[in-house]
């Protein structure tokens, strides 16, 4: 019985960690970089919920709504929230704004998964779960940036790549042997560690690799239009 609901459990250790992300982004300033490690814990949770799944053969329609339900908490609600926080909270009613179509954006493109899960092999748009990692993890880069406003464009502009027709790679679809399964464990304690001892550079690092897949879809996409163009131009006598 345990082992069926084992999916579930990894969901909802996902949405608590969203939520511990949420309270520490809120709470006092010594434990604010923390908020950001927390979604990139929820990440490798989410990341092992639907694998494990279909390893054990408990796929079902109440899991997959409840995971809808966690992402939209832990990708949507809270980096907005940490950004909020760090960096546009002086910005009044502009930052409300702002801070609130990051999270209505992630709501449209999970309900737009659940009803059209995309291309074989792709994602239709940003996977919310990227865009919230790249945002809390980008909360952390503000004393790099001299204006607070070309953070509040890169969130409406991940908050845009999510709603959008962009492809992106689904590695989730990835074939992974199951001996990887039981070195899970052993990767999440490593990197919990990781975190305790580098809170600040941990994330920091995180978003690298984050940033390059969000524009690696904006690049293919740029350059598959070019070529289209090209070809349908027309040739001139």
């Amino acid at each position: 019985m345990f082992t069926k609901s084992l999916p579930n459990c990894l969901t909802v250790g996902n949405l608590f960690l969203g939520i511990m992300a949420i309270l520490l982004a809120i709470h006092e300033e010594k434990y604010w970089e923390y908020a950001a490690i927390m979604v990139i814990i929820g990440m490798l949770l989410d990341g092992l919920d639907g694998r494990v799944a279909r390893m054990l053969n408990a796929q079902s329609e109440f899991g997959k709504q409840l995971d809808s339900l966690s992402d939209l908490i832990t990708f949507g609600v809270a980096p907005a929230v940490i950004m909020y926080v760090s960096v546009l909270q002086p910005m009044g009613f502009g930052g409300w704004v702002v801070t609130a179509i990051f999270p209505i954006c992630g709501a449209l493109r999970l309900a737009r998964f659940n009803v059209h899960p995309g291309a074989p092999g792709y994602f239709i748009g940003l996977p919310i779960t990227a865009a919230g990692g790249i945002l809390a993890t980008l909360a952390l880069y503000k004393t790099y940036v001299d204006s607070p406003v070309i953070l509040l464009v890169a969130t409406l502009f991940l908050s845009y790549l999510m709603v959008s027709q962009i492809r992106y790679p689904a590695f989730k679809k990835t074939t992974i042997p199951k001996s990887v399964y039981w070195i899970a464990p052993l990767f999440l304690i490593a990197v919990g560690i990781a975190a305790i001892y580098y809170p600040k550079e941990l994330p920091k690092v995180i978003f690298i690799p984050l940033g390059i897949y969000a524009l690696y879809g904006v690049k293919k996409t740029l350059e598959r239009k070019k070529r289209t163009e090209e070809h349908d131009e027309p040739v001139e006598e």
